[in-house]
């Protein structure tokens, strides 16, 4: 039996974990983009991210653009295989966003790559790359 789902925006279903950490979806262009809040529930040191916290909004980001990328053509569930996540610099008492960009999308895996920021797109605190396992039917 597969853990309860949360339903975020648009239909969208992201894991309870998105929930946890306050997550809200923005439709930009079509697509979605992730805003977590700054509070206790994500702070490390005294005004800071925590990396967990930052590590999560990155995850729930690149399964964001993977199932919305993927409702368009069916249903299909995914897993994650490995996340890979570099931190740039660090977060601060600000409102984070996220998204996911999908890089190739075969049958059975797909690699996405994912952005945080805050205050300037333009200067990333983190990316990750996700790969996940893709089971359609």
């Amino acid at each position: 039996m597969s853990a309860p789902r949360t339903a975020i925006g648009m239909d969208m279903v992201l894991p309870p974990y998105a929930e946890m950490l306050g997550c809200s979806i923005q439709w930009v262009d079509g697509l979605p983009e992730l805003v977590m809040p700054f509070g206790d529930h994500v702070m490390g040191w005294p005004g800071l991210l925590q990396g967990g916290a930052i590590a999560g909004l990155l995850e729930v980001a690149g399964i964001a653009a993977l199932t919305h990328r993927l409702s368009q053509e069916g249903a299909a569930r995914i897993k994650p295989v490995t996340v890979t996540t570099d931190y740039l610099r660090s977060g601060r008492d600000h409102p984070t966003r996220a998204v996911g960009t999908i890089l190739r999308l075969g049958q059975r895996v797909a690699n996405v790559e994912a952005t945080a920021w805050q205050e300037d797109r333009d200067r990333p605190i983190a990316t990750a790359r996700l790969n996940y396992r893709i089971l359609r039917g």
